[in-house]
């Protein structure tokens, strides 16, 4: 959890802050970076209690930041 300027909770209220969060898109951060910076299961704390969903792929960790359904397509 160093190597950020910021301390955990700056660094994920940067995370939601972002223009692509607050327009309820897509984020998407490397699983290192979050588990460096804030840890994974405080950003996971604060995934939930916004109502978003995150996956993890290949070391990436996407969340889709609004309650849309999310349909696999292939």
């Amino acid at each position: 959890m160093s190597g950020s300027p910021l301390d955990p909770h700056q660094w994920i209220h940067a995370f939601f802050a972002s223009k692509s969060a607050q327009n309820g898109f897509v984020v998407r951060r490397k699983l290192r970076d979050i588990e460096r910076f804030c840890g994974l299961a405080l950003f996971l704390a604060e995934v939930r209690r916004r109502g978003y969903r995150a996956y993890e792929n290949s070391g990436q960790i996407v969340v889709f930041c609004n309650a849309a359904p999310i349909k696999r397509i292939a």
